[in-house]
């Protein structure tokens, strides 16, 4: 038998974007259709990248390409909800990243879907892997948890200073 996994917690993720849900995501369930799930993931990445100067999607010599994406579902989301999407970096590669993305629903501290998915960057031109530049790798270390930044996180949280 396999071990289900448990949703994470608001503080593993790094970076948070507040999105909305629209009437047109639901289903005829008045659940969120999958397929935004994946847009919430899409534009939390690509949002972080623009906002740090490592993406140019019109002219960037260098675009990443999704090749793995999965989605685990935990709790119901539907219109109306605001939706605070947390990001973090699980892995850098050589030519590719895998983003880790949690949704909270409104303002719950465990995430009701989670998953993750890979970019592999690609020259525009030929559309063969290419190295990732330092600028990219250094924005993606930014968002890789570790000991350190849990410390981090509680005393922030707690309001004591950073010393």
């Amino acid at each position: 038998m396999t071990r289900r996994h448990a949703a994470d917690p608001r503080e593993s993720y790094l970076y948070f974007q507040v999105m909305t849900t629209r009437w047109m995501d639901n289903d005829s369930y008045r659940h969120m259709n999958n397929t935004t799930y994946y847009s919430f993931f899409d534009t939390i990445v690509n949002q972080y990248l623009i906002e740090h100067g490592v993406l140019d999607v019109e002219r960037g010599p260098i675009i990443g390409l999704v090749a793995e994406t999965t989605c685990r579902y935990f709790s119901s989301i539907g219109f109306p909800a605001k939706i605070n999407v947390g990001l973090r970096v699980g892995h850098i590669g050589s030519t590719s990243i895998r983003y880790e993305v949690g949704l909270f629903k409104d303002d719950e501290d465990v995430a009701s879907a989670q998953g993750h998915f890979v970019h592999v960057y690609v020259n525009r031109e030929s559309g063969r892997p290419i190295a990732m530049p330092d600028a990219l790798k250094s924005v993606a270390t930014q968002l890789m948890p570790g000991p350190e930044m849990t410390g981090l996180r509680t005393r922030l949280r707690e309001g004591r200073t950073i010393a």
